[in-house]
């Protein structure tokens, strides 16, 4: 079985800014990961990332928040879609 498009969405908002979510369901999760998608989303204004989810071989699930890299614990595609959603108004409404 090869990689599978779950989805993908790229917007530029009125602004500027780029607003960008692609998630593929994988044959064999990305280590150190244990499900079996691989993704990466991402909100960035004037070429700075603002906000962005990924499951970096290696790295495993993260988020990027502000310019600092934290832990995410992936529960499923619908959640990480809400999640980032959440993350990307939060920031937007400053």
């Amino acid at each position: 079985m090869s990689a599978e498009l779950i989805t993908r969405f790229r917007n530029i908002t009125p602004d500027g800014g780029v607003i960008e979510l692609v998630v593929w369901k994988v044959p064999t999760p990305v280590p150190p990961t244990e499900h079996g998608f691989k993704y990466r989303a991402v909100y960035a204004k004037d070429g700075v990332r603002i906000v962005g989810f990924d499951n970096e071989r290696g790295k495993g699930d993260h988020c990027h928040l502000d310019g600092q890299e934290l832990p995410y614990t992936f529960t499923g595609v619908d959640q990480l879609v809400e999640d980032f959603i959440a993350a990307v108004a939060a920031r937007r409404a400053t």
